[in-house]
């Protein structure tokens, strides 16, 4: 009986902890806590935002200091609920402005449209990519999405949810960061796709990350 009880209380205590969905738990979620000492331009509006910001320094300081993980969120838009729910809307750059949260694609549409809108000539992008499988209470996360950007014709990366407050660079190809980025989360990237578009093209594919590339 004794036994009995104590196995019960161990299934509760396991489902509470899977409950209270730990930051820790989230392969994507930040590496570090926001930084109130970085020095941003302060803006009181996305619109007002879009005519005081020039560069990715301005958007990924401002990130740094505001940005918080949404790991409700992240459970929605996993792979699991997508399939059972169907698509989950992508908070707009303006939403984003406005809640200073979100998971890895609302941070890399807020990064992509803004520099759109304010350094066009830095030709953003998106670029998604499709780790090994985790699993968190039963939903299973792959991919990850962050933004990239052209400076002197070399390419930067910018807008990832795991270090918010970062611009990676330079780099010839995506190929090398891919390699870094590898060793840097510790996990296997199975492809990439660099892309215009958050959203889902039937006929882009993904790049496969080739194994002959990889570094010792």
């Amino acid at each position: 009986m004794v036994k009995a009880l104590m196995l019960v209380m161990l299934c509760l205590l396991a489902g509470h902890i899977n409950f209270l969905h730990p930051l820790g738990a989230f392969p994507d979620a930040p590496e570090s806590q926001r930084d109130s000492s970085v020095l941003f331009k302060s803006v009181d509006s996305y619109e007002h935002a879009l005519k005081v910001w020039k560069t990715p320094e301005d958007v990924i300081s401002w990130l740094a200091v505001h940005f918080s993980y949404d790991t409700a969120r992240a459970i929605e838009l996993s792979e699991t609920q997508r399939i059972k729910k169907g698509a989950f809307p992508i908070y707009t750059p303006a939403q984003f402005f406005d809640l200073k949260a979100g998971v890895c694609v609302d941070l890399a549409r807020f990064g992509v449209e803004t520099l759109k809108r304010i350094d066009p000539q830095s030709h953003p992008k998106y670029l998604m990519i499709e780790f090994d499988p985790v699993q968190i209470a039963g939903n299973t996360m792959r991919l990850h999405w962050l933004a990239s950007f052209k400076r002197n014709s070399k390419t930067y990366f910018f807008a990832d949810s795991k270090r918010p407050g970062h611009i990676t660079g330079p780099y010839n190809e995506t190929q090398e960061f891919i390699d870094d980025y590898e060793q840097y989360r510790g996990r296997k990237i199975v492809a990439f796709r660099e892309t215009e578009s958050y959203q889902r093209q039937r006929r882009a594919q993904a790049r496969k990350t080739p194994a002959s590339n990889k570094k010792p």
